[in-house]
């Protein structure tokens, strides 16, 4: 019986499956998750790659950009996700100045987040000045996802949320980058927020996954943050969100029938309590 069940569970992603899908032209999907029972369900539904962002420092904490999130922060979340998972890759962001300082200090995040939470691989935003730093990552064994356009990390610097790279010198850099990145070492790379011709450029010259996120079609594969997708934030409306769910309202109306029903002394009813 043991045997059947163990012939029966889907093959683990691994960074390998997601290079393979490049090479054989099949699109991956990847969403965020940040907690059990949320990784969980997009598992179980098939996603190939999990990726725990530090955009929990909005989505779960209510801050207004991912600059507070801290490393302990990830590790927390990390777990979680990955205890919800049997068959998705996990991929879990390393948060603002875990990684920026020293090459030293970014291995030992990258390790803490590997061995503390489980997860298989790890992210880094940047590109030539985080060279050096994702060969040290991959040197010790840890699989890096790079992420390149719009990196909100950097959202002090950049000063908006608008694309990025649409002027001729910031593409060149780009693609530049996204080069650099590949030889470094990175298994797949996130295009976020530039002109869709210019990722479909980046896609064609890289050997290594693209994943794009308000990038254009071209992308080896989308993401998208699942409370985005599924309809749960009404506030967020940027043009690549296509919203799946209309959750906002399911729950609304849940909650309010809930109210209802213990206002009106319907809940519980007989079948819903203990006999002594």
């Amino acid at each position: 019986m043991s045997t059947q069940k163990s012939a029966d569970k889907p093959a683990k992603v691994t960074t390998q499956t997601v290079v393979d899908m490049k090479a054989k032209g099949e699109k991956i999907a990847m969403l965020t998750a940040y907690d059990f029972t949320m990784a969980q369900i997009i598992d179980q539904a098939g996603i190939e790659i999990i990726l725990v962002g530090d955009s929990a420092s909005n989505v779960m904490a209510g801050h207004e950009t991912t600059v507070p999130m801290t490393l302990d922060h990830m590790i927390y979340h990390t777990s979680c996700v990955v205890r919800g998972v049997d068959r998705a890759l996990v991929i879990a962001d390393l948060p603002f100045m875990s990684y920026q300082v020293t090459t030293k200090e970014a291995l030992i995040s990258a390790g803490r987040v590997m061995k503390e939470a489980g997860a298989h691989a790890v992210k880094l935003e940047g590109g030539q000045y985080i060279v050096d730093t994702v060969k040290r990552i991959v040197d010790a064994g840890i699989p890096v996802m790079g992420h390149l356009g719009l990196t909100p990390q950097s959202i002090y610097k950049f000063g908006t949320y608008k694309v990025r790279a649409t002027e001729t010198e910031e593409a060149d850099d780009l693609i530049r980058d996204a080069k650099l990145l590949e030889e470094a070492g990175c298994f797949s790379l996130v295009l976020e927020k530039i002109p869709a011709e210019l990722a479909a450029r980046v896609t064609e010259e890289l050997s290594i996954p693209t994943i794009g996120i308000g990038a254009g079609p071209s992308c080896d594969g989308q993401v998208l943050v699942i409370h985005d997708m599924l309809g749960l934030n009404k506030e967020f409306n940027p043009r690549f969100l296509r919203r799946y769910a209309d959750m906002n309202s399911v729950m609304t109306n849940a909650v309010q029938n809930y109210i209802k029903d213990v206002k009106s002394k319907d809940f519980p009813n007989k079948d819903e309590q203990y006999a002594g």
